[in-house]
């Protein structure tokens, strides 16, 4: 059963909307984990000005959540309240500037991004060819893995408020820290100013290639997402769950990878509520064993069925 269709009255309030905007839109073949719920309405802006356009009209009690690759989330069982945005293939060009930036659409996935970046000999991205999800997310969570961190190659980035004033902000203004922004939620990133630095495109390349054979030895190819809990202080999150005897634990059709037990995995037929409950049992089971209480890394938003 959906929601109540909602998008005849954003219309009304916004006539001249260029994006697609559709009712009861499902989402769980677009995410990582193949599970979720319907979103509300999803809206697809034209561009930036259209993002902008459509968020000053819409009304304030209107929930707004951004979904980018769908990489690092459990969208629940019961669907998305209000509007889901996403910032498809509008917002996923990369361009070459002077003094080695790459300049990138946030619906672009993080790896493109790199790809373009060893294609024009900038070097400084090859991190992100080893992290899954697009550039909205790692501007959110400071995404990061082998040895880098969206921090390290920021110069700045632009979005739209949820009153539709489009804002840039500095490296600094993003207050990074280990896997999060203190940019308001609110805020929907465009785009991204990454700052690079002279390099060959064979040497590049051979960087990302150990990247791509360390992911494949170490990381399950299941229906996952990234690493499910932050790692905690001084620690290796991985460790803690193998100690509390996690790995390979099942919840429904949710299992904790064999391989790489900080991940989960849908073996084929769990539902969002298995890998949440999996999850939950995996942080308890580590807080009774070691005392420490792991952090969820992924995020889980939407309404339980």
């Amino acid at each position: 059963m959906g929601f109540s269709d909602i998008v005849a009255e954003i219309k009304a309030r916004a006539p001249e909307l260029r994006g697609r905007l559709l009712a009861n839109q499902p989402l769980a073949e677009s995410a990582w984990f193949r599970v979720g719920g319907q979103a509300q309405a999803l809206f697809m802006p034209d561009d930036e000005q259209d993002l902008a356009y459509f968020l000053y009209h819409l009304s304030a009690d209107v929930p707004v959540i951004v979904l980018g690759g769908a990489s690092n989330v459990i969208i629940r069982d019961g669907g998305i309240p209000g509007v889901v945005v996403r910032l498809g293939a509008r917002f996923g060009s990369a361009a070459i500037e002077d003094g080695h930036r790459v300049r990138a659409g946030t619906g672009m996935l993080d790896a493109r991004v790199s790809r373009a970046a060893r294609d024009a000999g900038v070097a400084g991205l090859e991190f992100l060819s080893g992290i899954p999800g697009g550039i909205g997310g790692a501007l959110r969570m400071n995404a990061g893995a082998y040895g880098g961190e969206t921090k390290d190659i920021l110069v700045e980035t632009r979005g739209v408020d949820r009153t539709g004033i489009v804002r840039t902000f500095t490296a600094t203004d993003m207050g990074f820290s280990y896997r999060r922004s203190s940019v308001a939620e609110d805020i929907v990133f465009t785009e991204a100013l990454f700052q690079g630095r002279p390099g060959e495109v064979a040497e590049i390349s051979a960087a990302m290639n150990v990247i791509a054979e360390k992911r494949k030895a170490s990381q399950p190819p299941n229906k996952t997402c990234g690493s499910t809990f932050k790692n905690p202080p001084g620690g290796k999150a991985w460790q803690l769950i193998d100690a509390a005897g996690c790995r390979g634990l099942t919840v429904g059709g949710a299992q904790v990878s064999e391989l790489h037990c900080n991940f989960l995995i849908n073996l084929g037929h769990a539902t969002a509520a298995d890998i949440e409950t999996l999850g939950e049992t995996v942080r308890r089971r580590v807080k009774d064993n070691s005392g420490v209480e792991l952090e969820w890394e992924i995020k889980r938003i939407g309404i339980p069925a």
